[in-house]
């Protein structure tokens, strides 16, 4: 297997901003996530050919070099040149064509085989002869997934794959997407909004906002360490606060009338720290970190409780479907090790 690497590094003026994105992918799937409107689709559309950029190079390496894009050597590939799968939001299936013609579209010539393959392992047996309109939301994204790896492309794209789909689906589709990237010999790329999706799926991470990266590198890292508020808010930090320094190793949190230690030295750039909701435990009065769970408010959903503190602080915690008692405790605390430092 020779070496992988999709490069992207490009600009492009936008009504809003300006969207310049670079990275560099070698292995596995890349998540794009940002809120709506930062520029995540504009970003796939660049790299299948749908839409040009002002400037940049989009370049694929794999069984030999390919340039995709560059816009000092004014080469611009055509869609249908590039070998990208490119998985819409609503499938973009032909209406007129059954099943099987959709997954047949992509190929150079009618490869009943390959078909057949396709509709065996995506499970679309009996539906062959069946047009979109007659199909679920689920079996028209297996469909569009079928008609993708049908022509074997080098690198897939994902805008959003699950935004139509009702929940009790989404968890099917997510878990056939996971197993069939597990076998994909290629790069892919997601993009969501969703920070479970990224998550689930992704082995690196990219976050964009307003066109610009704003975090870059390994999933589980900028998950564990996401170093900025504005980073910790989009990976689904619920409690933020700005800080006072007491020492190297102490602050007090503003938002919450609370002073508590540290597991790594505060540097001077540090003005904010994060705690995730499920951080939390319960805790005697002379414990680390302790402080009064007093005035909270809960919350029951199926598989957790989640209680709003007196001070403002999020907590949530697990259940089982069948509890449907639980009595905060009297003190909560947190281990310094899990308490984020953040950059404005």
């Amino acid at each position: 297997m020779s070496n992988k690497l999709l490069k992207v590094d490009i600009h492009k003026k936008l009504k809003e901003f300006d969207l310049d994105v670079n990275f560099e992918l070698k292995k596995g799937c890349l998540g794009i996530l940002g809120p709506s409107g930062c520029g995540k689709s504009m970003t796939l559309k660049s790299i299948a050919g749908i839409v040009d950029p002002d400037k940049g190079i989009i370049s694929l390496n794999m069984n030999g070099q390919t340039t995709y894009f560059d816009s000092d050597k004014k080469i611009n590939l055509k869609p249908q040149k590039r070998n990208v799968g490119y998985l819409f939001q609503n499938y973009a299936l032909f209406p007129n064509m059954t099943v099987e013609e959709n997954v047949a579209v992509g190929l150079e010539k009618d490869d009943d085989k390959i078909v057949s393959e396709m509709i065996k392992r995506f499970h679309l047996e009996g539906l062959e002869k069946r047009y979109p309109r007659q199909l679920s939301g689920g079996q028209q994204q297996r469909v569009a997934l079928a008609r993708i790896l049908a022509y074997g492309p080098d690198v897939i794209l994902f805008d959003e794959p699950f935004s139509a789909l009702d929940t009790l689906l989404k968890e099917k589709l997510k878990m056939e997407l996971a197993n069939m990237l597990k076998d994909f010999d290629g790069l892919s790329v997601l993009v969501t909004h969703d920070r479970d999706e990224a998550f689930q799926f992704c082995d690196e991470l990219i976050i964009l906002d307003e066109g610009k990266i704003v975090a870059k590198g390994k999933t589980y890292d900028i998950f564990e360490n996401p170093k900025k508020v504005q980073i910790a808010r989009i990976t689904g930090c619920k409690n933020i606060s700005k800080i006072e320094v007491i020492d190297d190793y102490h602050l007090k949190a503003l938002e919450w009338g609370l002073e508590f230690e540290v597991s790594e030295k505060i540097s001077p750039n540090i003005t904010h720290i994060g705690i995730r909701a499920h951080d939390f435990s319960p805790a005697t009065k002379d414990d680390v970190n302790v402080f009064s769970a007093a005035n909270s408010k809960k919350l029951e959903m199926p598989f957790e409780w989640e209680v709003t503190l007196g001070n403002g602080l999020w907590w949530k915690v697990e259940k089982q479907i069948r509890d449907h008692e639980f009595d905060i405790p009297e003190f909560l605390k947190v281990d310094p090790k899990n308490i984020i430092l953040l950059e404005e």
